[in-house]
């Protein structure tokens, strides 16, 4: 997961992959052609899967034991053998009929194999079958894709004779649908997942989409394959042998505002006299920080650090500062190291408790998330950042009674941090106090007019209720106050396109308004998602996949990655699609006019 949500935990993120599962069976055959591609948006492991809708019990359970299990390379009942018309026989230029007798010994030979394979003498059915490819006039694609069936059943199943016999039927007949589930099904087997979701995909599309069973597969794969190569990559990134490193970067600066946003500012420490130069660089370093010059304050961090402070405290506060950084950055382990040895140094800082506590929520362990909160608690009860931040994780875990209460007591220690305001207005609107909601945001912008977050905010509950022009006009209202500034905050601005989307279906505006935030800030994740979503809303598949590129190469862990690179394969799937049945292209466009997205 990503580091705890230091603005209101529902991002743009949050909402546009809401918006896209909501409307799933129109995205899937858009305008864009990308049924696949754009369905891989709701599946795809969000930052608040909270947000996907629920399914029934009956579909639930289906899922999990699907999701269990994986795909069976046998089936009991053995797959659905083809019977086709034969092919006509062959005629000769003087009009003589010389292979009637091989088209019928070729059908035979077939009938033999289907009654051997529905016997389960899968042995047998593929001679029979080798038999009727052997003396058939006329390369026929049922007889190969049936072989394919009994190798598939056999045991240990002939992966490799499956595809090879696929690759056989699909060269006769292209749009041959069971032959593709066939291969891909293999495919998986062997874990050539690109290949398999390649298969998957154009089946699916071939299929119209009515196959959930084939949807279900391009999950399945999808999830494996990305997931497979997001390992892959941060193990590169690490420098792990044999493989090439790239350098661990800072997120956005959008993304990192926001974090250090969350943490109440406070006064720098006082250095002995005269201070060491691991001491002064400190200093540097946390003012570096307090200007937003953030890698100028890793680099600083890094080597007061090296150098060493002065006093326990100091060395707390660098290792704290370095720890910080080193999460933000995906190096989770990393981070979590230098915090401990922050509290080790200096148990009473508790900003370091509870940044230690945001690491163990990444790392999927809530227990020592709450620890940390207690022991910092056990060290200064009144103070504020502490119940904040313990809020947002139960908000995270779907708690928000408890999470507003959280909100309230760190309002009440100091009522002047516009966060715990404003996530206690989303609060209440999670528990369905809309009322209270509404009226938390109204005070809030009005204590804080000078404050982006009430606005922008506030917006976004606008936007969840369909109120698309007051969202708009907070959107800008927020946009404004940020143009004061430098850098400016863009997500008021991605968020302003999201919803000129939603409300007027206006793509060119959306991308301008995202392209502007991109403008600003160039690693903004939610402006490159946005961007990706209506590059493939209007067809613009080649577009899209850039984008998805760019969105992998943005992120900070294995889980992030994971969930960018399913976005991407699952378009490059689409690509290849549309590059071997170009003449699908009017089909789907059809099935776009049909479901009012064209």
């Amino acid at each position: 997961m990503a580091p705890v949500p230091e603005a209101p935990a529902d991002t743009v993120l949050d909402r546009l992959q809401s918006f896209v599962f909501e409307n799933k069976r129109a995205l899937l055959i858009g305008a864009a052609a990308a049924a696949v591609a754009v369905g891989a948006v709701y599946y795809a492991s969000a930052p608040s899967p909270r947000r996907l809708p629920s399914t029934s019990k009956k579909d639930g359970k289906k899922r999990r034991k699907d999701g269990k299990q994986g795909r069976k390379i046998g089936d009991n009942d053995g797959p659905i053998l083809e019977e086709r018309t034969p092919p006509e026989s062959v005629v000769d230029e003087k009009g003589v009929c010389d292979d009637s007798e091989r088209l019928k010994t070729a059908a035979e030979y077939k009938a033999r194999g289907n009654k051997a394979y529905q016997a389960r003498n899968f042995a047998a059915a593929i001679d029979f079958y080798t038999r009727a490819i052997a003396v058939s006039p006329k390369p026929d694609a049922v007889y190969y894709s049936n072989r394919a069936a009994c190798y598939v059943n056999v045991v240990p199943p002939q992966l490799e004779k499956v595809v090879e016999d696929c690759d056989a039927a699909l060269a006769i007949d292209r749009n041959y649908v069971k032959a593709l589930n066939r291969r891909a099904t293999a495919l998986e087997g062997l874990e050539r997942y690109e290949e398999a979701l390649r298969d998957y995909t154009a089946a699916t599309i071939l299929d119209k989409f009515q196959n959930d069973q084939a949807g279900q597969s391009v999950e399945r794969v999808l999830k494996k394959f990305s997931t497979k190569k997001a390992a892959e990559i941060i193990e590169a990134r690490i420098g792990s042998p044999g493989l090439r490193t790239r350098e661990r970067r800072l997120p956005s600066y959008t993304f990192v505002s926001a974090y250090f946003s969350a943490f109440r500012s406070r006064p720098l420490p006082t250095l002995p006299d005269p201070p060491s130069t691991g001491d002064s660089t400190l200093i540097l370093a946390l003012e570096a920080l307090a200007a937003s010059n953030y890698p100028h304050a890793v680099t600083l961090a890094n080597e007061a650090v090296e150098q060493g402070c002065s006093t326990n405290i100091l060395k707390s506060d660098a290792f704290n500062l370095r720890g910080t950084f080193r999460f933000l950055m995906g190096d989770t382990d990393g981070g979590a190291a230098d915090l401990q040895a922050s509290v080790s140094l200096n148990a009473a800082n508790t900003q370091a408790w509870v940044k230690l506590a945001s690491v163990h929520m990444e790392q999927g362990d809530p227990t020592k998330a709450f620890e940390c909160f207690d022991k910092a608690i056990a060290q200064n009860a009144d103070d504020p950042d502490i119940y904040y931040h313990r809020g947002q994780v139960l908000f995270i875990m779907n708690e928000f009674t408890q999470a507003a209460e959280n909100y309230q007591r760190s309002s009440a220690l100091d009522e002047t941090f516009v966060f715990s305001h404003i996530q206690l207005a989303v609060a209440q609107y999670k528990m369905g106090n809309l009322a209270n909601a509404m009226a938390t945001f109204r005070r809030t912008m009005k204590n804080f007019p000078e404050r982006s977050e009430p606005q922008n905010y506030y917006g976004e509950l606008l936007l969840d209720q369909s109120r698309y022009q007051d969202a708009v006009e907070k959107f800008d209202r927020a946009i404004e106050i940020e143009r004061t500034k430098t850098p400016m905050n863009v997500l008021p601005l991605v968020n302003k396109g999201l919803a000129l989307f939603q409300w007027k279906q206006d793509i060119g505006a959306a991308e301008r308004c995202c392209r502007e935030a991109l403008g600003l800030d160039d690693g903004c994740e939610a402006a490159v998602a946005t961007l990706a979503q209506l590059s493939l809303q209007q067809g613009k598949i080649e577009e899209a996949v850039k984008m998805f590129e760019r969105n992998a190469e943005l992120a900070r862990n294995e889980t992030e990655l994971s969930n960018a690179l399913t976005y991407q394969y699952a378009s490059y799937a689409q690509v290849e699609f549309m590059k071997s049945y170009p003449e699908q292209a009017s089909m789907l466009s059809q099935m776009a006019a049909a479901s009012g997205m064209a």
